[in-house]
């Protein structure tokens, strides 16, 4: 069945049909956008839309784990994309105390990001990073030197924007995470749901509550 495009045409006809695609999703970095933004994400009709847009060879998501939890509002977010297409690549949070006496907690999943982006670039066509942190500017130009095109997906909408300046210059496309709201956004329904199981993914409560900047 042809899957149906969610990007507005005028970003649509910068895909090409037959070009292999890997999407790399930074978790906590794009849930912060979209809550800024006011919206929750349905991870089903995100992979599916954008997999209509050419041949999609992988769809990674990285998120760090807290340990030691009886439970995580996060743990069942992990495990349904697990079961619906998408490459888990999790690591457990570290706890520490900063100077003043502050319990911190921190989740960086940035070196293992690279790290596929850099293996799968002789494989991709088009990379879809997932993250405005201007840390990967660096990586975004390693692999446009392998011949990779990289779109960007962030915000400049929210304030503050959730973008660097300098990755969204760097890349080839920037999509603007707001001009996707109405088609990957999470259907909220007031009445009684469905005895069946949900056709978007779980919300991730917390995902963006721990330091992943450190």
């Amino acid at each position: 069945m042809e899957r149906t495009s969610i990007l507005p045409k005028d970003l649509s006809r910068l895909f090409y049909k037959e070009e292999r695609i890997a999407m790399f999703i930074d978790g906590a970095n794009l849930y912060a956008a979209a809550r800024a933004l006011g919206f929750d994400i349905d991870y089903k009709r995100l992979r599916d839309g954008f997999a209509a847009e050419g041949r999609l060879v992988r769809a990674f998501y990285y998120t760090a784990l807290v340990e030691d939890q009886e439970y995580s509002p996060i743990r069942p977010l992990v495990d349904w994309l697990d079961y619906n297409g998408y490459t888990m690549v999790t690591k457990p949070t570290k706890e520490f105390t900063d100077a003043s006496g502050r319990r911190k907690i921190k989740g960086n999943m940035d070196i293992e990001l690279a790290i596929d982006v850099m293996e799968m670039a002789d494989h991709v066509d088009h990379i879809l990073l997932f993250s405005g942190d201007g840390d990967f500017r660096r990586l975004v130009e390693a692999v446009q030197r392998k011949g990779v095109r990289v779109s960007v997906v962030s915000t400049v909408k929210s304030q503050p924007p959730m973008v660097a300046d300098e990755l969204r210059r760097q890349a080839d496309t920037f999509i603007e995470l707001q001009d996707l709201a109405n088609y990957i956004a999470r259907i909220h329904h007031h009445r009684e749901p469905p005895s069946g199981p949900p056709t978007g993914a779980p919300r991730a409560d917390d995902a963006g509550e721990f330091d992943d900047d450190l």
